[in-house]
């Protein structure tokens, strides 16, 4: 059973996981619920950070599954200090782990089928995207574009959609890389097989070359996300509570997410001019001359049923754009209608030729529900409220800055649509009571959001786009750890959460 138990993971990592679940049930019997919530949190973000060693849906999965065993969060109904909570006619109010997932309905929608939707479009994204990176010389140039272009369009759509681009980019890119380094041709004409000129060294510069830009590019819908009432998911929850329009929440945001922005686009040229925390690669030059070979042969050998292909997808990306931002209907739903268009008009009509376009994101689906069973325990066993009520008790003047630095923390290690949730919750009830100003509730929302999306890009825990990164199929290709993550990650959070912060302080 030990053998094969998790499968090809280190058989240290396997002792720790069963220590875990043994250790888990005497320390909920004698260390009470509380602090057994707070060590699944902590054996989660364990789970996490060997992703690489074994993925998390399994790992994780299995604690989730203890963490309901134990009674510390339900999965069906809301549960307070244990109890089931009942409403007037004695039936169990629904919360719990089914609240969760029904509260983040549209994101697991999306991954479903947005995803999915974008598969058919690699293609086009390949096309575009092959001539970008091999007639743009300047990697400096290049990784502006990249958290530019990253936060514009998350700032209009979604930072997942924009993530699920930027993944699938990359994927096709390093499978043109791969495809000619497993390959006999000479694209170069230098009289070396290319297999060759493209190992060793070349290899991981190139793949530090990707990393760092789609690190960049993640980073960038975290810039773009804080701005708008649609870049996050808990930005439309805060608009609703607030009363805000998509201007109005721009500007209220505007004042600090501004200046954050700005910060972050010096971040990227220092980083990319120092080479400092693991950023700074260039795409080798045999490599660029290689792959530009290659693609001008691909073109010039594209087939009349490729380039109508390539047609339809255009016109698909224009209806998508157009579609997300209008908002015409769930950004699932979208990328539904997405999948639609496009096989319905380049004849892809068989079952099995779908199946393909869903393999990426149905195991990170099935994490995220893992992922809300924490977070249910975590709202369950009421392990952020004791931080609420002493931020309450602060001097009006002190409260922004104070919950700024709560939620941006909470973010790291929980999810920050929850601690946003919860904190938006608090504060709305605090206004409803009169203990705060209309202005003051106001100031504390701006706080509450860019809190939960600036420090929050510290661990793929905060950011649903950081943990879709990490777990797909493209962190092992590019060498993309947890800990690496979270050291390419760290000057943005540094910059990032400081900026902030003094803006919240000196500028709200």
């Amino acid at each position: 059973m030990f053998k094969y138990f998790l499968g090809n993971s280190p058989k240290w990592f396997k002792a720790i996981m069963i220590g875990f679940l043994v250790f888990n049930v005497f320390s909920y019997f004698v260390l009470g619920p509380m602090i057994t919530a707070w060590l699944f949190i902590a054996e989660f973000i364990f789970t996490l950070a060997m992703a690489l060693k074994c993925y998390p849906l399994q790992s994780g999965g299995i604690l989730a599954i203890e963490a309901l065993a134990l009674g510390l969060t339900h999965p069906m109904y809301k549960l307070d200090h244990g109890k089931i909570v009942r409403d007037e006619l004695g039936k169990g109010i629904k919360g719990g782990v089914l609240f969760e997932v029904e509260q983040n309905l549209e994101v697991i929608l999306l991954l479903v089928f947005m995803v999915a939707g974008i598969y058919f479009m690699k293609p086009l994204l390949m096309y575009i995207f092959s001539k970008v990176f091999t007639k743009i010389k300047s990697k400096m140039i290049l990784s502006l574009l990249f958290v530019f272009l990253s936060a514009v369009l998350s700032a209009f759509l979604d930072a997942l959609t924009v993530t699920a681009v930027l993944i699938s980019v990359a994927v096709g890119f390093y499978g043109v890389y791969h495809k000619i380094h497993s390959g006999s041709g000479d694209y170069d004409d230098s009289g070396v097989l290319d297999r060759k000129e493209l190992s060793g060294e070349t290899l991981e510069q190139f793949r530090s070359f990707l990393r760092s830009l789609v690190m960049h590019g993640v980073v960038g819908t975290a810039l773009g996300g804080v701005c708008t009432l649609v870049g996050e998911p808990q930005n439309l929850l805060i608009g609703e509570r607030m009363g805000w329009d998509f201007i109005q929440f721009f500007l209220k945001m505007a004042p600090i997410s501004l200046p954050v922005f700005g910060a972050g686009l010096l971040t990227t040229i220092l980083l990319e001019y120092t080479g400092w925390f693991g950023f700074g690669a260039k795409l080798p030059s045999v490599a660029r001359h290689i792959i530009q070979s290659y693609t001008d042969e691909e073109d010039a050998n594209r087939s009349d049923k490729s380039k109508y292909g390539l047609i339809i997808q255009a016109v698909s990306a224009i209806l998508l754009i157009v579609g997300l931002a209008l908002h015409i209907a769930p950004v699932g739903f979208i990328g539904l209608a997405l999948i639609i268009v496009q096989t319905a008009f380049m004849g892809i009509t068989e079952e099995h030729q779908l199946g393909k376009a869903f393999e990426e994101a149905l195991p990170f689906t099935g994490l995220l529900v893992v992922f809300f069973v924490i977070v249910a325990m975590i709202h369950d066993q009421h392990l952020f409220t004791p931080i609420i009520d002493w931020a309450l008790q602060l001097k009006p003047e002190d409260q922004p800055a104070m919950f700024y630095a709560a939620n941006g923390i909470l973010s790291m290690i929980s999810d920050n649509v929850f601690v946003a949730t919860v904190y938006i919750g608090e504060v709305r009830q605090a206004f409803d009571n009169g203990a705060i100003s209309r202005e003051q509730f106001e100031k504390l929302a701006v706080a509450i959001n860019t809190g939960t999306n600036l420090p929050s890009v510290a661990t793929p825990n905060g950011q649903a786009a950081f943990l879709f990164l990490l777990t797909s199929s493209l962190a092992p290709l590019i060498g993309l750890s947890y800990s690496k993550m979270v050291k390419m990650a760290f000057p943005y959070t540094i910059v990032l959460g400081l900026v902030g912060l003094l803006g919240i302080i000196y500028i709200l």
